[in-house]
């Protein structure tokens, strides 16, 4: 008994209470002593038979689960970035199988994540974000992303090369709408520190629909990497007063676990990828390595 509690790295009297705990459990003795040690008992010798059954399967059956952990569908989730179709090709260079989902909010997505729904998650800040459990979610910040403005091609103000928030004080304004919305108090502050409560006027989380109406005559925040065309033009804020974060989320009990890197480089090289649609972006990517300073 003493040396098979030191193989377990148990105590000899902890071993002996499990033993007559089994010994309850099936109804009778398992081993009996004799000067040479414990021998099995005809009860012991059928149990033992059968638990090195019940264990083979056991073992077998946890090394089909992590193997299927390791094949199995790489759930990805995010809201509509311009990057999201390049970032799910990068992700099929770990996980071949990809399925992936376009979410309105943030907020959104981070409930899929923290449910387990989804295994990577590409979403930024919102409102409440400082609030939410992460726990077995390794988070990293992909970038600091300025928000440039659309305006359309026909405004007066597209002929400037940076655009005063303040100057948009009287413009009917486009916005998601509010629920998906992450960075409303952000916008609500940024524009009151300009001196004006925005005119939201126009409320579509479709961006086809969202540069129509700015062609027409609205405007709206851009994403940086937005393309000037089709009626609308981007250009920066002066000073930059509208920043947000973007985060890569990985579970840690994924088909990726242990590879939040390799996922961060994914995400990392899909961003790149866009930074040239806007070359008043890209200009200002390369001089504020600061807000990237992850990237390599």
């Amino acid at each position: 008994m003493t040396r098979a509690a030191t193989r377990l790295g148990l105590t000899q009297p902890a071993l002996s209470a499990q033993l007559r705990t089994v010994e309850r459990l099936v109804g009778g003795q398992l081993f009996d002593r004799t000067r040479n040690g414990c021998v099995p008992t005809d009860m012991g010798r059928r149990v033992l038979g059968t638990a090195r059954l019940v264990l083979d399967e056991m073992a077998q059956l946890m090394s089909t689960t992590r193997e299927s952990d390791r094949r199995g569908p790489l759930f990805f989730g995010s809201v509509s970035f311009l990057y999201f179709a390049k970032l799910v090709e990068n992700l099929k260079q770990l996980n071949a199988d990809v399925r992936a989902e376009a979410r309105g909010s943030s907020a959104e997505v981070v409930d899929m994540l923290e449910a387990g729904q989804i295994h990577v998650a590409l979403f930024e800040f919102f409102d409440g974000m400082p609030s939410r459990d992460l726990a077995g979610i390794e988070l990293r910040r992909l970038v600091t992303e300025p928000s440039f403005v659309a305006v359309s091609e026909q405004d007066p103000l597209a002929e400037q090369e940076e655009i005063e928030l303040s100057q948009l004080a009287d413009r009917d304004w486009v916005t998601p709408p509010a629920q998906q919305q992450g960075n409303r108090m952000q916008m609500f502050q940024a524009c009151a520190d300009a001196g004006f409560v925005p005119r939201l006027t126009h409320h579509t989380g479709e961006a086809g629909m969202a540069r129509g109406l700015v062609a027409s005559g609205a405007v709206s925040f851009a994403a940086a990497p937005s393309r000037t065309g089709d009626g609308i033009v981007i250009r920066r804020l002066r000073g930059m007063p509208l920043m947000t974060d973007i985060f890569v989320a990985t579970r840690r009990d994924s088909p990726v676990a242990g590879r939040a890197h390799e996922v961060f480089a994914c995400a990392a090289d899909a961003y790149r990828s866009v930074l040239d649609r806007n070359p008043d972006y890209r200009k200002w990517w390369d001089a504020h390595p600061e807000a990237h300073p992850e990237f390599t």
